[in-house]
């Protein structure tokens, strides 16, 4: 919704920008076009591939994740731009709101759990109208949705609001986020899960994620390396495939070399995140944020 829609008309992300200050915000360009209309009851999209139009509602989307048979499903929301008014982000907090009860009434499978999504842009009495209510009802979980400011320092704010108001029982999931960083400073703020296609994008772009930060594997240094992309990593592609034979497939425009750059990529975020959850029972988790993100950011 958000993708098709104000993210084209718009020209943003989630985040309207990476600058870590909002006074460095820059308006971007926009792009009137869009293929995506929201109303109450839902919205209508246009394919832009063969200009077919379809619907979906709340009850309808529970329905797909249920058949989908997924062990976690969200609500049917609507995920406002960064560049929306106040006005615009109350209505479309009031459709949320309204959508996560219809979407509670849909659920009929006992083997999955539904989240909730908490919006209201970067606005905080709508953040803590929406964290509130959410977590009035319930769900397994709570999820935490888009826009979030136009800059990570809105997004930390943003989580500093809400996450007093959230029951410390269910699981917080912030939806869409997944830089290295991002992950560290969500968790500081007691975020529990992630979603994010950063590193499966990446691999596609062909950058490998490694402890000394982002490896451009295309790099004509690597054509000759017969290393693994990273010596202590115990992922498939670095036990049996080297920097050189990564370069060697983007170059010859291999499929493979998305898959192997993909399983490398992956295997690095999960592992992040296990060596996050035992510095965190080992009571030093703010150190090993520190001393991975030394090594990261220095590259």
């Amino acid at each position: 919704m958000f993708s098709l829609g104000f993210a084209l008309t718009h020209g943003v992300g989630k985040i309207a920008n990476i600058f870590p200050d909002e006074s460095d915000f820059k308006p971007p360009k926009r792009n009137k076009n869009r293929f995506c209309r929201i109303d109450n009851e839902g919205a209508t999209f246009k394919s832009h591939i063969d200009g077919k139009t379809y619907r979906l509602t709340p009850e309808k989307s529970i329905k797909i994740q249920e058949n989908l048979g997924a062990d976690i499903i969200f609500t049917f929301d609507e995920c406002t731009s960064p560049l929306s008014g106040k006005d615009y982000t109350k209505s479309a907090l009031k459709r949320t709101n309204n959508w996560a009860i219809k979407c509670l009434k849909t659920k009929e499978r006992n083997n999955q759990v539904l989240f909730g999504i908490v919006q209201g842009g970067e606005y905080r009495d709508l953040r803590e109208e929406s964290a509130k209510f959410i977590n009035s009802l319930p769900f397994f979980g709570i999820g935490i949705g888009g826009s979030l400011g136009k800059s990570k320092k809105d997004m930390h704010n943003i989580l500093e609001w809400i996450m007093p108001l959230l029951e410390e029982k269910k699981p917080r999931h912030l939806l869409g986020i997944g830089e290295v960083e991002d992950l560290f400073n969500g968790v500081e703020r007691g975020v529990d899960l992630f979603d994010c296609v950063v590193p499966t994008r990446m691999a596609r772009n062909r950058t490998m994620m490694t402890k000394k930060g982002r490896m451009g594997i295309m790099n004509s240094k690597y054509a000759l390396d017969n290393r693994p992309i990273e010596k202590d990593c115990g992922c498939y592609t670095c036990k049996n495939f080297s920097r050189a034979y990564l370069n060697h497939l983007f170059r010859a425009g291999e499929i493979l070399a998305s898959r192997l750059a993909t399983i490398h990529n992956l295997y690095f975020i999960t592992q992040l995140m296990e060596n996050i959850r035992q510095s965190i029972k080992d009571n030093r988790f703010l150190d090993y944020k520190k001393e991975f993100l030394a090594e990261y950011e220095r590259g």
